[in-house]
């Protein structure tokens, strides 16, 4: 069996399903498990500088190059999203035909290529999938599989035509906190990306800003019968607000570069009523306009009910990082060097979310996010095959080479 399925297949088998309801670090123990495994990985295979940080989860070491050289970095999670993750069971199709695939003969579950047409992309290939009551945890075991094979690969060539080549394994990014922790001093590199996109191609360097504003209304419940005059019900006041916001600036009607607000809970009755919205928009200036916007409604409808019956509490979560990584854009060209090295066409498009490169790069370090290979990820039907995790693999040993040619410090 190939190094990288076996590792991969090592790494899915473990639970390490998030909990967004969690106020440990991480968020749940079987994280530090996975971390803590792949701590002895790097270590055993020679890696230098491996050390394990309590205070975010991360682990973190150093392949050792040339100190003339422009250091590099690549990042993949240890978590997987809010799915069944317990008694994960890999299912492997070798020289997949490009029919209909049986994931659980007994509980009669399929992956049709009527439902997913994509999966005839892959024939010939060694396929991965679940069996059917799981997700299968490509997203992001595959990201951590082909990092450490890149490394054995790299290992093997001349160290001093590289620079130093980092590696970080971290927890919770599916629940959008893990990145928040991240320490940039612990990773001294010029630029670094994620693994953790899907499709071969894929690159993203372009992430939504982010916001979201908790609502909390305070009506006034009387019985109906007397409450003329009195009755102020909170979630007739809820819809007000979500009327007074753009019908058409909704996730399902919007694309591309297209920002939103996005209802995303209301919970209550006649006397109290909790909203919360999260809002999205790839321009700064249409942001910070989006926000303003949902607050001026506020304001307007608490001077109608003369008194303050809406509170709120609104908080960023994150920005676009391309608005960072187009100023240093080193990371963006050598990502398109290494796939055209590779034989593959860059899919290149903004992303309608974050990643922890969106934190990261904040935090100092230009972190694109790249392709781990794999297809309908947090589901049962999530599916990868060997081929593409060898692409992926194959992209950061190309990136690695392109950058050490391209540094000119060292002749």
């Amino acid at each position: 069996m190939k190094a990288i399925l076996k590792d991969f297949l090592t790494y899915a088998k473990m639970n390490t399903r998030s909990d967004a309801t969690s106020q440990s670090i991480p968020t749940t123990p079987e994280q530090v498990e996975l971390a803590l495994l792949l701590k002895d990985q790097l270590i055993e295979m020679g890696v230098a500088d491996v050390a394990y940080y309590e205070k975010n989860s991360f682990v973190i070491g150093r392949l050792p190059g040339n100190p003339e050289k422009t250091a590099i970095g690549f990042i993949a999670h240890v978590d997987t999203a809010d799915f069944e993750a317990e008694n994960i069971q890999p299912q492997i199709h070798e020289n997949y035909d490009g029919k209909d695939v049986c994931l659980n003969k007994e509980k009669a579950i399929y992956m049709t290529t009527a439902e997913f047409p994509n999966l005839k992309d892959y024939i010939g290939e060694t396929l991965i999938t679940t069996d059917g009551t799981t997700l299968l945890g490509a997203d992001d075991k595959a990201g951590i599989a082909e990092i450490i094979d890149a490394l054995r690969i790299l290992q093997t060539m001349d160290a001093h035509k590289r620079g130093d080549v980092w590696v970080a394994f971290g927890p919770d990014e599916e629940i959008g906190t893990g990145a928040d922790r991240f320490d940039a001093a612990d990773f001294p590199v010029a630029f670094a990306y994620t693994m953790d996109s899907g499709r071969v191609g894929h690159m993203e360097y372009e992430t939504f800003n982010a916001a979201r504003i908790d609502i909390t209304i305070d009506g006034t419940s009387v019985h109906p019968g007397t409450a003329y005059g009195r009755l102020v019900n909170a979630l007739k006041i809820a819809h007000q607000i979500d009327d007074a916001l753009p019908a058409e600036e909704v996730p399902e009607r919007t694309r591309g570069y297209e920002g939103f607000y996005l209802l995303h809970n209301l919970t209550g009755h006649i006397g109290r009523a909790e909203v919360s919205y999260i809002i999205r928009d790839h321009d700064h200036t249409l942001f910070e306009q989006r926000k303003a916007n949902i607050v001026g409604i506020i304001d307007e409808l608490n001077t109608a009910y003369g008194q303050e019956r809406i509170t709120y509490t609104l908080y960023d979560q994150y920005y676009n990082m391309g608005d960072l990584i187009k100023k240093d854009p080193r990371s963006i060209e050598a990502a398109r060097a290494g796939m055209q090295a590779i034989g593959v066409t860059p899919i290149e498009a903004p992303f309608r979310g974050g990643t922890d490169g969106s934190k990261i790069t904040y935090k100092g370090i230009p972190t694109p996010n790249l392709f781990v290979g794999g297809e309908n990820f947090h589901g049962q039907y999530e599916f990868i095959t060997v081929e593409a995790m060898e692409k992926a693999r194959d992209l950061i040993v190309a990136i690695v080479e392109h950058v050490g040619q391209e540094d000119t410090t060292v002749s």
